[in-house]
């Protein structure tokens, strides 16, 4: 019966020692295929990143194109009001055109009048006739005075008749002239019209391309997600195995051992005894040493540990001064402008650009997309972030200034609504990573 119960106690040692190695090479393809799609959610995390930060620039264009789109509607609005005024004013030169022809023409009808009159009544005997009728040099030097000054003043009235009918010409072809020209620019603005809402459309319709691209990508991003939680699940199943196996081969053993001790004071006790001192020996070895009979017996200390011991991670070291520094340099650029691709602190930068030049200025080298400076520095929980980490959003990026705000580049739109502004609550949008730069 013993050796029954031994060998059954054999046959479970060797059952549980083959166990391990099998869930050890097991454990191993795991934690590889767990490690690739880590790789696999990292790269598609990146490019969900990156194609974030493409549609921010796109809807920093359209947000650009749309202000462009407003102002020359209002251009427009502008040229149809100074079109319509034209139009009255031509209206009315021209009314003034009509009546100005009309008191010439009754000018000359009535110079010509006078001028029938005489010549009907005096013929080509008016000069004699006038001499003849003048009792006196000076009474007929007067006749012929009077009548040059009317002949004069017919030439002048008839000439300032003229004119005023020639400027008021003048005027109106100057008033076609502006009014045409205004419907030139007005044209110039339709055509800019359709132009920026071409463009606009077609930057819509890239905007929603990237949409569905980020779509696509976050839904793999999710699905890696997913299978890192069956392959974790999977290995502490394993671990899990391996423990139970480890117990098991440990208790085998134990029996085994145990069995071996009884076997050899049995043995012992059954062997004649030649003397008291002698039957004393024969059991000091039995008694007091343990048996090697199981081969696999080790000292506490050399047990395997039941879970493997892992360090706790510390909180990364931090430079408290240089962290204030850092924002305090960083505020003294809020209201300059942002334009995206810019990297003119006073002139026009955008979120990344911000921030590279900001750590650069105390020695600290970023990359130049937020998606990269994900991965700067070292990775810290929010809850212990102080003044001078960085926080990365999707497609974007800010420094915290430790009160709980933070200090960046937003868009375009004038300050305080975009530009280099501070923005009181971190948490407005949900982030991707807090990583601590100064050390």
């Amino acid at each position: 019966m013993k050796k029954r119960l031994a060998c059954l106690s054999l046959i479970f040692a060797m059952a549980a020692t083959q166990i391990l190695p099998v869930s050890a090479a097991r454990k191993d393809d795991v934690q590889a295929q767990k490690s690739e799609t880590q790789n696999k959610l990292s790269e598609a995390e990146a490019r969900a990143n990156s194609l974030e930060e493409q549609k921010g620039a796109i809807m920093g264009q359209i947000s650009s194109s749309e202000q462009e789109l407003v102002d020359v509607l209002s251009q427009i609005d502008i040229l149809a009001g100074e079109i319509t005024d034209k139009e009255a004013e031509i209206e009315k030169t021209k009314e003034d055109l009509v009546q100005a022809e009309q008191e010439r023409d009754e000018q000359y009808e009535a110079m010509k009048k006078r001028i029938q009159y005489m010549y009907e009544n005096g013929g080509s005997d008016a000069w004699a006739q006038i001499l003849l009728e003048s009792d006196s040099i000076a009474s007929m030097l007067s006749k012929v005075e009077n009548t040059e000054k009317m002949y004069a003043y017919d030439r002048a009235e008839l000439k300032e008749m003229k004119e005023a009918v020639q400027e008021v010409k003048d005027l109106e072809k100057k008033l076609e002239n502006e009014k045409s020209e205004l419907e030139t620019a007005k044209e110039e603005q339709e055509g800019m019209k359709g132009a920026l809402q071409t463009k606009i459309d077609d930057l819509k319709a890239n905007a929603t391309d990237y949409e569905a691209q980020i779509a696509n990508v976050k839904a793999q991003a999710e699905q890696y997600k997913n299978l890192i939680a069956q392959q974790t699940a999977e290995l502490e199943q394993i671990q899990a195995q391996e423990e139970a196996a480890r117990k098991e081969q440990e208790k085998q053993q134990q029996a085994q051992q145990n069995n071996n001790n009884s076997s050899n004071n049995n043995s012992n006790s059954n062997k004649p005894s030649n003397n008291n001192s002698s039957n004393t020996n024969n059991n000091k070895p039995s008694s007091n040493k343990p048996s090697n009979g199981g081969g696999n017996s080790k000292p506490e200390s050399q047990k395997p540990s039941s879970k493997p011991e892992t360090e706790k991670p510390s909180t990364p070291s931090y430079n408290g001064s240089t962290g204030a520094a850092v924002v305090a340099y960083a505020k003294q650029f809020i209201g300059n402008p942002y334009v995206y691709g810019g990297n003119s602190l006073t002139n026009g930068i955008d979120c990344s650009g911000f921030t590279q030049q900001i750590f650069g200025h105390f020695g600290y080298s970023l990359p130049r997309t937020s998606g990269a400076q994900a991965s700067s520095g070292i990775g810290i929980k929010y809850s212990q972030h102080r003044a001078g980490d960085l926080i990365v959003y999707p497609g974007h990026v800010a420094i915290l200034t430790g009160d709980g705000g933070i200090v960046h580049a937003s868009n375009s739109a004038p300050y305080p609504k975009g530009g280099i502004k501070y923005t009181a609550n971190a948490l407005y949008r949900d982030y991707i990573a807090v990583r601590r730069i100064v050390q």
